[in-house]
């Protein structure tokens, strides 16, 4: 295999040093950046054009999942690989609506891994056992376990109003979540309440439990 060239990305130090000197050892891989928010993560593969990204999935500022999508827009080429804390199944389809073809658990071994790194090199899809369960479930129903679900109240959610889902629950203002994305705080206060009523809440505790719910943020 060529030379890989690896991104990571993770807000806890100790966990992406670690899996940078691991995949370091590995004849032939280097990570060529490393970014600690979501938002930095997609800066970075549209300057790096790496072969291999790795993204937490939990990130302040964007989490992993919607770095995910916007990775795949601006670095098609690149594969990626989401790593989580927990088994979910919700989790498992977000990921692959995102387009994703990796997965694995925080608590998987090393050689899962390298495993799953080498595997998107090669442009293969890597999931733990468990995801691949609900995957083939899906499959063998012909689909129809997400199809005749009803339409979450999450896929109603624009990639703007997930985003500023996330900057609210980790107890962000008006002002600072139109700061942080360039825009009036008019407009912010705007998609506020669209939010709120589109999830039918009322107060923002209610919209941080829903973000832990739905691993937008960490408890």
């Amino acid at each position: 295999m060529k030379n890989l060239r690896i991104l990571i990305a993770d807000d806890h130090d100790l966990m992406r040093r670690g899996v940078k000197a691991l995949l370091q050892s590995h004849p032939g891989w280097e990570v060529c950046g490393e970014a600690h928010t979501g938002r930095e993560a997609v800066t970075k593969a549209e300057e790096l054009r790496p072969d291999v990204i790795i993204l937490d999935v939990s990130m302040p500022d964007l989490n992993g999942l919607e770095a995910a999508r916007r990775i795949r827009k601006t670095s098609p080429s690149s594969e990626i690989l989401i790593l989580s804390m927990h088994y979910s199944d919700q989790l498992i389809r977000d990921i692959l609506d995102a387009g994703v073809r990796g997965y694995i658990v925080k608590s998987d071994s090393d050689r899962d891994l390298v495993m799953a790194v080498e595997t998107l090199a090669n442009h293969k899809p890597f999931f733990t056992p468990h995801a691949t369960e609900v995957i083939l479930s899906n499959f063998h129903s012909g689909g129809t376990r997400i199809e005749t679900t009803p339409e979450s109240v999450r896929d109603r959610l624009t990639s703007r109003e997930r985003e500023i889902v996330q900057l609210l629950a980790e107890g962000k203002s008006s002002k600072e979540v139109a700061s942080s994305l360039c825009i009036s705080v008019k407009t912010a206060e705007t998609h506020r309440a669209n939010i709120m009523r589109k999830l039918q809440l009322h107060t923002v505790s209610e919209l941080v439990r829903y973000a832990v719910r739905n691993q937008i943020i960490e408890p």
